[in-house]
């Protein structure tokens, strides 16, 4: 699938420059009018950050996923501030397709293989974030000693399945997706379905991706720079199908 993201920050659509908080860009006042807009275009499937709650540990804008729930009929994943069972059971009470634990996977991996056990592997996808190989965590603010090689390998090992791989350094700048980074993580795992994230400019960087095994892609800034657009992603979805 392909994600058009919208991440949200006091209540507001925005975008960051590698994962920055101070160097934010406004992109829509209402995200659930934004959803909205996105279905409408016939793509139906959204990928949303919790911007505040992954760094503060906890929900922050749950009200506004709420009503983006509600109005948006399609596959939904969210992530940020997920750490503990609560918020991951009411997210999926609410009615979120599958849930994104980041920070809690290098934090409290206990926690996740019991919501692996109990909601199964395509609920729950694990964000291996990192910079130079290593993993970030809480928002992209601290940086870790964890290969994110190891860490997927670990998260394989208690039961996980999809993997959304950020490489921070390359997000927000349309650079390119780190391939190398991929095709690595592709050949040692090839039995996880890792979801791209970061640097992807335009369909050609789609289908570099493609050809070796990665169709799972989040889109943030070429979206918004038309680079890529929704039709595109809604003709590319139909033809997969």
């Amino acid at each position: 699938m392909i994600f058009p993201a919208i991440d949200i920050h006091n209540g507001k659509s925005v975008r960051l420059f590698k994962g920055d908080y101070r160097k934010i860009t406004l992109i829509n006042e209402n995200p659930v009018e934004q959803a909205q807009e996105i279905l409408n275009s016939g793509v139906n499937q959204l990928h949303i950050v919790d911007l505040d709650g992954a760094k503060s540990g906890k929900p922050e804008n749950y009200e506004i996923i709420k009503q983006i729930r509600q109005s948006f009929n399609g596959f939904i994943e969210l992530g940020g501030g997920i750490r503990d069972y609560v918020i991951a059971h009411e997210y999926l009470e609410l009615g979120i397709d599958r849930i994104i634990v980041g920070s809690a996977a290098v934090e409290e991996p206990g926690f996740v293989k019991d919501l692996l056990q109990e909601y199964g592997c395509e609920r729950i996808v694990i964000g291996v974030d990192g910079v130079d190989g290593k993993v970030s965590i809480n928002g992209w603010v601290d940086q870790s000693n964890i290969d994110m090689e190891d860490l997927i390998k670990v998260m394989v090992g208690n039961g996980a399945k999809h993997f959304i791989v950020t490489d921070v350094s390359r997000d927000g700048t349309m650079t390119g997706p780190n391939l190398d980074l991929l095709w690595k993580l592709k050949q040692d795992m090839p039995q996880v379905n890792l979801v791209a994230n970061g640097g992807i400019r335009d369909e050609r960087d789609l289908h570099r991706m493609k050809a070796f095994g990665i169709i799972d892609v989040i889109i943030r800034r070429a979206l918004y720079e038309g680079t890529i657009t929704l039709e595109q992603i809604s003709d590319l979805e139909k033809k997969a199908s």
